[in-house]
C-alpha cells in the first residue's frame, strides 16, 4: 500500500516484548544472566510474546509517545521434567486398615495367631546344665520365628520406586490437600517393585508375580507423606534442578512466583542509553489478567488499564532510536532462586501510548 507523503497518523498502539520460559524448562536454560533483557532480542518470537520487527528499533520510521509501563507475569500451573529421576527404597506397604503387610516364606498372607485362643501347656522346666552343655544364647529372628503356631518369622512388605520429578510433584499436590497429608500410590504401578524383608533387612527370595498377587488381595498401597516426598527431593536432586520453594510450597506463606519478581527486581528503561526511569518491579502493576477473590491464583495489580503507573510527562523515542527495558536481580542468592523457577513462565514489558506513523 503507497505512502501518503507529508501526512501522519497518530494512533494509541502499545509496543510489547517477552521472556517466555516453556514446561518443564527452567528460567536459567533461558536467560543464565543477572539482567533480563527486552525488546533486544526479537528474532523467533511469536505475536503473544512481541510485536516488534526489528531489535530495539521501531518500526520504518515512526516515532512512539511513551504514557505508561506495565510489567505482566503469568501465574500458570509449572510443569516438571519427567527425566529428572528419583529413587525411593523400602517405603511402607499397608493394607486397608492401615497395618503393615506380613508375608511367608512363599509369598503368601502371614496370619497371626488368633487372640483368645488357649494357650499351649507350658515346657517342663529344664534340667541344670554347666557351661559345657549349656546351649548358644537365641537369636532375635530365632525369638520371631517361635510365634505360636508358626514354624518361621514372617516378613514385611516394602516397595521400592523410581519416579521422574513431575510425578513426584504431582504426588505432592496430592498429599497437601489430604487431610492427613499422606497421599498413596497402587502396588501395581509399572515404578514399583515390592519386596518382603526380614527384621533384619535381608531380602526373602519370593516370586515378584506371587507377591504382588498377595499384596494385591490384602488391599495393600504405598503410604507417602508431604515430609517423605520433599525429602526425596531434597537429597535425590541437584540444588539448581530443584524447584524453588514458591513452586515446593505454593501459597502456603512461601509467596508466589510473582511475588519472587516484583519484590527481588530493579526495573529500568533506557532510550537512546539514557535511563529514563528506574524502579522496583512493584512500581510498574500490569493492570491486566485474570482476578479472583477467592486467592487460588495472584496476578501483579488489578487488572484495570487505570491501575498501572504512568508517567507524569511522555517519554518519546524518535526513529531509529534504540530504546530497551531491564529486570535486574541485584542480590546473588535469590537470582540462584530464581533461576530454579519451571515453566511455563511469561514475563512481558508493555510500553503503552501513541505511534505516529505514515499515512498508507
Amino acid at each position: 500500500m503507497a505512502i501518503v507523503q507529508g501526512i501522519k497518523e497518530k494512533v494509541h498502539l502499545p509496543i510489547y516484548d517477552s521472556l517466555a520460559v516453556e514446561g518443564a524448562q527452567q528460567l536459567r536454560e533461558v536467560e543464565a544472566s543477572s539482567t533480563l533483557k527486552f525488546f533486544v532480542n526479537v528474532q523467533g518470537k511469536t505475536k503473544l510474546e512481541t510485536n516488534l520487527q526489528s531489535a530495539s528499533l521501531l518500526p520504518h520510521y515512526n516515532t512512539f509517545e511513551a504514557r505508561a509501563m506495565r510489567v505482566v507475569i503469568s501465574d500458570l500451573p509449572p510443569e516438571f521434567p519427567d527425566e529428572l529421576t528419583v529413587d525411593g527404597e523400602n517405603f511402607d506397604v499397608t493394607d486397608d486398615n492401615g497395618d503393615d503387610i506380613l508375608v511367608k516364606g512363599d509369598g503368601t498372607i502371614f496370619e497371626p495367631s488368633v487372640p483368645g485362643a488357649p494357650p499351649s501347656a507350658p515346657p517342663a522346666e529344664p534340667p541344670p546344665q554347666d557351661a559345657a552343655t549349656k546351649p548358644a544364647k537365641a537369636t532375635k529372628s530365632d525369638a520371631r520365628a517361635a510365634v505360636v503356631g508358626t514354624p518361621e518369622a514372617p516378613f514385611t512388605v516394602v516397595a521400592d520406586f523410581t519416579f521422574g520429578l513431575d510425578r513426584l510433584m504431582e504426588l505432592l499436590a496430592e498429599a497437601r490437600e489430604s487431610p492427613d497429608r499422606t497421599t498413596f500410590v497402587d502396588v501395581d504401578d509399572e515404578d514399583v517393585v515390592l519386596k518382603a524383608v526380614d527384621e533384619d533387612g535381608d531380602v526373602a527370595d519370593i516370586n515378584a508375580d506371587v507377591l504382588l498377587k498377595t499384596v494385591s488381595d490384602a488391599g495393600g498401597s504405598i503410604d507417602i507423606t508431604v515430609g517423605d516426598i520433599e525429602g526425596l527431593i531434597d537429597e535425590n536432586i541437584d540444588e539448581k534442578e530443584q524447584p524453588p520453594i514458591e513452586q515446593l510450597r505454593p501459597n502456603n506463606g512461601s509467596g508466589t512466583i510473582i511475588g519472587k519478581f516484583i519484590y527481588n527486581t530493579v526495573t529500568t528503561l533506557y532510550v537512546g542509553e539514557k535511563i529514563m526511569i528506574q524502579m522496583p518491579t512493584w512500581f510498574f502493576p500490569a493492570g491486566a489478567g485474570p482476578y479472583s477473590e477467592t486467592g487460588h491464583f495472584t496476578t501483579h495489580g488489578e487488572p484495570s488499564p487505570l491501575a498501572t503507573f504512568r508517567f507524569a510527562e511522555p517519554i518519546y523515542i524518535d526513529k531509529q532510536q534504540n530504546f530497551r527495558v531491564e529486570m535486574e536481580v541485584p542480590d546473588t542468592d535469590t537470582l540462584k532462586e530464581i533461576q530454579r523457577i519451571y515453566g511455563p513462565l511469561n514475563i512481558w514489558v508493555v510500553l503503552d501510548g501513541y505511534m505516529t506513523r505514515d499515512v498508507q
